[in-house]
């Protein structure tokens, strides 16, 4: 008998073993909610399966790294780049709040933000951008699209002028992570 599982397949009923890690239980039977092998726990009458390749999930207290897809309203949507200073494709947003921060412009779309994780709710990440630490690290003048430096807590472009406000990071323009031509 094989311990390779798809996600759905029957692992254990619940009478016989609860479910661990990438297995779930719906009231009657432990399924795997990934592919791989599953591991069973007699002692602890736990049943898990192994992902040998797992995607990149930020945890509470992570910082990361990533792109603005989205502004609405009161909070942001950002596409996950780096966890911990380490890349990650898997494709996995955020949402971020933004209504208690007195900026006009917390960040704008395409804007690359350092944030903090506070938590999962419902299927959801969530972070926050209070700390001095996190905020914007790279934007550029909304305007004529040239580069931007920074005017005590403004952005001001280099090229035409144009001043805009934003939620800096206190490493605004100091960090090196970003690659040419991505």
């Amino acid at each position: 008998m094989s311990n390779f599982v798809l996600p759905g397949d029957k692992i254990a009923i619940t009478e016989e073993y609860e479910s661990g890690k990438n297995a779930c239980d719906d009231g009657h039977i432990v399924r795997s909610t990934v592919i791989g092998e599953n591991q069973i726990d007699k002692k602890d009458r736990l049943v898990h399966v192994k992902n040998h390749k797992s995607i990149s999930i930020p945890e509470e207290g992570d910082i990361i790294i990533g792109t603005v897809e989205a502004i609405m309203g009161s909070m942001m949507a950002v596409l996950i780049k780096y966890i911990n200073s380490k890349p990650i494709n898997s494709g996995v947003e955020c949402i971020c709040p933004t209504k208690n921060i007195r900026k006009r412009n917390v960040a704008l779309v395409k804007d690359v933000v350092k944030l903090k994780i506070v938590g999962h709710l419902n299927g959801t990440i969530h972070a926050t951008i209070q700390e001095p630490s996190l905020g914007v690290l790279f934007t550029k003048c909304r305007k004529c699209g040239m580069g931007v430096k920074p005017l005590r807590d403004i952005i001001k472009c280099v090229e035409c002028g144009w001043t805009d406000d934003r939620k800096l990071s206190s490493d605004f323009l100091k960090t090196d992570f970003l690659k040419v031509g991505e």
